[in-house]
């Protein structure tokens, strides 16, 4: 075996990615690997920097846009990586944030990402953005092809939220991006919207994506179904693969009970359960709630419509828990037995219901209302499910950070 054949295969090419990498046509390349001529120096020289042990776990950057309460990073954390800069601005997650991650001086937290300046945001390797799903405005784009007026991101992206991920993307130029949306990104606005974000990603901004709905049903007793956008730079030569990630079986996903207080005396969190470890009463529909939730729901079961509550128990999947659950919980009802109204979930339970904490677990930090904690979990992302894509990822951010660093030695050269 020659040495560039040692050498490319502990860097994990192929022939042709080696050919690409390195600037040189493929049939130097296979004369090199079989001998037939001594190969270039400065190119064996490429090829064993990228072949060296690198980027230790935690050593890997990434930014944390529209964070909420962090979710995402949760994710990336778990597999080694470094949250440099974070973006959020609802000052109550901000809160419950801070209260749950405790950060350096190197890293910065910004308000509004709509008046960040790209070049306050630290190097990263990484970009990841839950960015709120807006009305994409396309209008007038028709017209100025008719007129031969250039159009890009700027043009069909701005006003919307969208637009600041693509301005920090085209101005920071990370290595991977990993967005999150509602699975009703792929067919909002006749599939426009992510059309567009399709179109800014690879014809305007120059990345390969690939992208997967997963419903979290898998990880937690709760049906939510998320769109996730992987999204490597071209010019590393690689391509981001979610397709290939294993998913569980929903079927063989965990049931309500398991996130569910005990109510025994065996547990202790005098946030939400009483001196005799019972969740306090304050949680329990009143009889006038609980009233006007049965008769909407026959009002409109009589109509043939599917509008209504949904009670669940122990063995059951939960629906999908949105910001809104603090108005009156009519999605997730936990039923307690004959004789007794049934209860929303305790801001606990929601942290275990989205995989902040274990499903017996208290150690999640929530400092602020219910209202609003409820509003941050029903916004948030299913951390087991992060955690699962971030595993399959891995292998990709390091091989693109080491790709990148040896396209900038070459260019440096």
């Amino acid at each position: 075996m020659t040495e560039f054949s040692e050498l490319r295969r502990a860097a994990a090419l192929s022939l042709n990615e080696a050919a690409a990498l390195l600037g040189i046509s493929k049939s130097s390349v296979y004369r090199w690997e079989h001998g037939e001529v001594a190969a270039d120096g400065a190119a064996l020289a490429r090829l064993r920097r990228l072949g060296e042990p690198r980027l230790p776990l935690g050593d890997f950057r990434f930014i944390d846009l529209f964070a909420g309460i962090g979710g995402l990073r949760r994710g990336f954390e778990a597999i080694g990586g470094r949250c440099v800069f974070t973006s959020e601005w609802d000052r109550f997650a901000e809160r419950t944030y801070r209260a749950n991650f405790r950060d350096g001086p190197e890293h910065l937290f910004a308000g509004d990402i709509t008046k960040v300046d790209p070049a306050s945001i630290p190097d990263h390797d990484v970009l990841l953005a839950g960015f709120p799903c807006q009305p994409f405005s396309i209008a007038g784009v028709s017209k100025k092809n008719a007129l031969g007026r250039a159009h890009g991101f700027a043009c069909e992206a701005q006003g919307t939220l969208f637009f600041d991920v693509a301005r920090i993307i085209q101005a920071k130029r990370p290595k991977v991006v990993l967005l999150e949306n509602v699975r009703n990104l792929l067919s909002h606005d006749r599939g426009n919207t992510f059309r567009v974000i399709r179109s800014v990603l690879t014809e305007e901004l120059g990345y390969r994506i690939d992208h997967r709905v997963i419903d979290a049903r898998s990880f937690v007793p709760q049906h939510r179904e998320r769109i996730f956008i992987a999204a490597v730079r071209d010019d590393l030569g690689l391509d981001a693969e979610l397709q290939t990630l294993q998913i569980p079986p929903v079927e063989a996903g965990p049931r309500l009970g398991s996130i569910l207080h005990r109510e025994d005396g065996s547990e202790h969190d005098p946030q939400f359960l009483d001196e005799d470890g019972r969740v306090q009463a304050r949680y329990t529909l009143s009889d006038h709630l609980w009233g006007y939730l049965q008769a909407y729901a026959e009002k409109h079961r009589a109509k043939g419509n599917g509008f209504g509550f949904g009670l669940t128990g122990p063995d059951d999947v939960a629906r999908t828990l949105s910001a809104r659950y603090h108005k009156d919980g009519s999605e997730i009802l936990v039923d307690q037995g004959p004789g007794r109204n049934p209860r929303r979930l305790t801001p606990r339970e929601c942290a275990r219901l989205m995989g902040f904490e274990r499903p017996d677990g208290s150690d999640f930090v929530i400092p602020v209302s219910d209202t609003q904690a409820y509003r941050q979990f029903g916004n948030s992302v299913v951390v087991p499910v992060v955690a699962a894509v971030a595993r399959h990822l891995r292998p990709l951010i390091l091989r693109a950070v080491a790709v990148g660093e040896v396209l900038d030695a070459v260019a440096a050269e």
